[in-house]
């Protein structure tokens, strides 16, 4: 049925009958009721159609034609008094009705309301948001081109009903009936459970939730098997079930379901889905039968073992046996729920009470540590070997006490051995999940003082702190951000500002670092990519120009500048290249901007960057972690070095448990141990906050082979309009002039195009890494090129990358399709256009960023760009970014922009090539 729609669409439809051509005829009613919905015959009074529909006047002859054949289909057992039902004819047992139904003219509603068919299909969301009472809302949604429609009822897997329309759709699958039970709310706890259930039982639907994407995993989750024990009998027999189960997920909630899939909400903002993949009970079976009967006694004894599909029920006399000498080993591999239930067997569930006496230390804290089971005091060495070897902890009254698997995986976690005997040492930054396994506060002075710092977090809103000294009026959510930023500081922690690109991640570090200096002798450093050396420069000197701040970067590398100034800019490749003279520094904080620099933990740059001798640590990214939880390592390991400790204890315990086994409490504790030392806002967040557009310049520095090169052809061209003014004056070298701007325009910005790919232009490559980072952060994006070279470059790149996008240029003809495309499909996220294609007669209010790749002569027709987005219908702020190419015609353009608007009109209008007078003075600024 996947195929309907091309054939669908080949039909000739009728629109609904009104008026005077509803007075005679038959209709076919179709209304809904708990089984789905079902189909009546009737006529225009909404009366049970007689048998002499026939004789009725005003019936499309399709209609008596299909109205006979609803007649003559035997296994309906159709007849006129079965007609008179309210139950009428089930659709969902005859859904192939539906493809001649839709034909006619003659659907009405139980109301007898006409109603229409569409002959384009509309598109299902299931919209899951927040709502004000804390709950979560889910609704089933329909989109017809930009119409929204939210009472959505489904006639057939293929066919909804919405509003006075019908609309085909793609098919939802066999458990299309099953929507309804979506629509609904439910505590903000259950969303995983919600998705999971969604996914087992609907395809071909998406869910949109908040700014996650939605990533159907390769992976499977494996089932584990596990032994339930439900009961020991009055006569000691053993009732014991072997189920599957998946670690964190509720066995009740598991079973209730029968769950295919299994969906859960990553740190990385995505709703990840996986396959359940469950394994042959029939084989499990037989083989814990096997086992149970190797444990009896005699042939007597295994002949009373009873097993009925999956449940067991063992004697005494074998149940004994079993427990001592099977358990222990059927636990390396099952789960074992209700142990409590075993104490007539010498078997206990003990719930383990934890007791530490930990020194002071400088980033952990070291001493012996005590486990109490059943009143018995062990230490947690021995706990620790006992259950590894053994999967319990002998008691000294014979009993055997089994431990909560998941109590134990989390002592693993985090006690690591220290010197000593029976010496463990546990970090600065598990000491929330120390009081929590502890039950209780820990009164040493070490832990008061830890506590203190943690339980500041919570009062940092409401702290005071000054920021006169930065020329900027900060946003409330700015000012959030210095003050934890600031407080990080004060207590010698790092941290990350993870903000969305736009909202100011540099005017916050700059305010931070306005209030350190100049009180503060120790120099500070700023490491960022090559692209941002210039941004940062203008930044510095726009909102804290009493900074002394110098660039240590090419030729213009002095380290004993570093020593005096307050702060230095450079890049990583000059730390890596230069780590030698770096290291030997000591400076007071170090800044990584875009930080995601150093994900690669085997990199040189990483490993130059994790060498800087620093007191204080902070990071900025837009896209904190990209790919794997490998990378919020390496990103931890530089901000605070005893986090995690090596990279294979942070595989062993967070990576390996959350990647491949969805390890639910693992993935809690590793949230709850960064939680405090990474600030993230998105730009919904702070909508409140943002003025409606925000403009901003990104500049880009030339290679040096394209510097090179524009130089050469710059003196070239101001030499010739020169010679040529002296010899024919002003007027006529205007269409050289004109020439000379659009060749050097290209050099600036796409030098790939004038140097036969010899020569790469940073620009492109600046481009695709801020949108591969819109693309992560769940924005959608639209490019405005001049020229087709950069369009079809940045279209390989996003090729390359695996980023779904739409191009336009000017040989494009089916502009709206493209457009539609762009504004509905959520997987779609790029749309590169020209200016003169994409400028006017466009609406793109689903993209909230713009590029303008390369300036315009005419600022007008930038404005006119930016408002395809930013116009009625846009309900996001807008971020619109100019790229300029420094030191190159470009910046010269933008300078003219801000001081010469009137020649800018005189240049060129609406960059076309109608070339206007320009005075010699106005040719020496731009070539000169």
């Amino acid at each position: 049925m996947t195929d309907f729609l091309p054939l669908f669409k080949q039909n000739r439809f009728y629109k609904p009958l009104s008026g005077k051509d509803k007075k005679a005829g038959i209709f076919f009613l179709i209304d809904f009721n708990d089984d789905g919905a079902y189909l009546r015959i009737v006529d225009a009074k909404g009366k049970p159609a007689s048998p002499d529909y026939r004789m009725y006047s005003g019936s499309e002859m399709n209609v008596i034609r299909l109205t006979d054949e609803i007649l003559a289909k035997q296994e309906m057992s159709f007849s006129w008094e079965k007609n008179t039902s309210p139950d009428g004819i089930s659709l969902d047992d005859h859904p192939y009705l539906m493809y001649e139904l839709v034909k006619t003219n003659s659907l009405v509603d139980k109301d007898m309301n006409p109603l229409s068919v569409s002959d384009e299909p509309a598109r299902l969301k299931l919209i899951v948001s927040d709502t004000e009472d804390n709950m979560v809302k889910s609704e089933l949604t329909a989109f017809a081109g930009d119409d929204r429609m939210n009472e959505v009822r489904f006639i057939t897997d293929s066919f909804i009903m919405a509003g006075k329309g019908i609309w085909p759709v793609q098919p939802a699958g066999a458990n299309y009936r099953m929507m309804n039970i979506f629509n609904t709310s439910f505590v903000p706890e259950l969303t995983e459970r919600f998705f999971s259930v969604f996914f087992s039982y609907i395809s071909n639907i998406m869910p949109v939730y908040k700014d996650y994407d939605v990533e159907i995993s390769d992976n499977d989750i494996d089932t584990v098997p596990t032994l339930l024990i439900e009961k020991v009998d009055h006569d000691y027999s053993l009732y014991m079930e072997m189920r599957q189960t998946v670690p964190g997920i509720d066995m009740d909630f598991f079973r209730r379901f029968e769950l295919i899939y299994l969906a859960s909400l990553s740190m990385d903002k995505k709703i990840v889905v996986r396959r359940i993949s469950y394994r042959p009970e029939e084989e499990e079976a037989a083989g814990l039968m096997a086992l149970i009967q190797k444990s009896a006694p005699d042939k007597e004894s295994k002949k009373e073992v009873f097993q009925e599909h999956n449940l067991f029920i063992i004697p005494q006399k074998v149940a004994g046996p079993f427990l001592l000498k099977c358990l222990p080993m059927l636990i390396n591999s099952y789960r074992l729920l209700g142990a409590d239930k075993l104490k007539d067997y010498k078997v206990v569930a003990a719930k383990p009470r934890l007791n530490a006496k930990l020194g002071s230390g400088i980033d952990f804290l070291e001493g012996n540590v005590e486990i109490t089971l059943n009143d018995q005091v062990f230490s947690l060495g021995d706990v620790l070997r006992q259950y590894s070897k053994n999967k319990y902890v002998k008691l000294n009254d014979g009993n055997r006490a089994l431990i909560d698997p998941d109590y134990m995986k989390r002592l693993e976690r985090i006690f690591r051995k220290a010197k000593g005997k029976d010496k463990y040492r546990v970090s600065f930054f598990d000491l929330p999940d120390v009081e929590i396994l502890l039950n209780e506060r820990m009164n040493s002075e070490a832990f008061v003082r830890h506590r203190r710092i943690y339980e500041g977090f919570n009062s940092i809103s409401s702290s005071k702190i000054s920021m006169k000294k930065v020329k900027a009026e900060l946003r409330p959510y700015q000012v959030e951000g210095v003050k934890w930023m600031n407080y990080l500081y004060k207590n010698n922690l790092g941290g990350c500002l993870a903000d969305d690109m736009g909202l100011g991640k540099t005017l916050q570090t700059i305010t931070l670092l306005s209030l350190i200096y100049p009180k503060e002798k120790t120099p500070s450093l700023i490491v960022m990519p090559r692209s941002l050396i210039f941004n940062w420069q203008n930044e510095l000197k726009k909102f804290a120009p009493q900074l002394e701040v110098y660039t240590y970067y090419a030729a213009n590398r002095d380290m004993e500048e570093v020593r005096k100034s307050q702060v230095t800019l450079t890049t990583y490749a000059m730390v890596r290249n230069d780590i030698e003279a770096f290291s030997k520094e000591k400076f007071n904080l170090v800044v990584l901007d875009e930080s995601q620099n150093i994900k690669n933990v085997a990199a040189q740059t990483t490993q130059a960057v994790n060498l800087l001798n620093t007191s204080h640590r902070l990071a900025l990214s837009g896209t904190p972690v990209e790919n794997n939880l490998t990378e919020l390592y390496s990103l931890f390991r530089f901000l605070n070095p005893a986090m995690f400790g090596s990279l294979d204890d942070f595989n062993t315990i967070y990576t390996y448990p959350i990647q491949k086994d969805d390890d639910k409490e693992a993935l809690r504790s590793l949230r709850a141990r960064i939680n405090p030392f990474m600030l993230r806002r998105l730009k919904k967040d702070v909508l409140k906050d943002l003025p409606d557009k925000i403009d901003q310049t990104l500049y880009v520095d030339m290679s040096d082979e394209q510097a090179d090169y524009y130089e050469q052809r710059r003196r070239f061209f101001y030499e010739q309009v020169q010679d040529n003014i002296s010899r024919k004056g002003v007027a006529k070298s205007q269409f050289l002039m004109f020439q000379a701007l659009n060749e050097l325009r290209r050099i600036a910005s796409v030098p790939e195009s004038m140097s036969d790919g010899r020569i790469r232009g940073p620009k492109i490559d600046t481009l695709i890494d801020t949108l591969s980072d819109a693309v992560s952060n769940g924005h959608k994006v639209v490019v405005f090129f001049n020229y087709i070279a950069g369009l079809e470059i940045i279209g390989d790149k996003l090729d390359e990358m695996g980023i779904d996008y739409v191009s336009m240029t000017g040989s494009t003809r089916d502009r709206k399709s493209l457009v539609d495309r762009f504004q509905n499909d959520d997987k779609c996220k790029i749309f590169l256009m020209t200016l003169k294609t994409g400028g006017v007669g466009l609406n793109l209010v689903a993209a909230d960023i713009v590029f303008i790749f390369e300036p315009w002569w005419n600022k007008a027709a930038e404005e006119q760009a930016v408002n395809r987005l930013y116009r009625i219908g846009q309900t996001h702020k807008v971020l619109s970014y100019s790229m300029i190419t420094r030191n190159t015609i470009e910046e010269k353009i933008l300078q003219l922009q801000q001081q010469k608007a009137s020649l800018l009109e005189g240049v060129i209008n609406n960059d076309s090539s109608s070339v206007k007078q320009l005075s010699e003075e106005d040719i020496n600024f731009i070539l000169g």
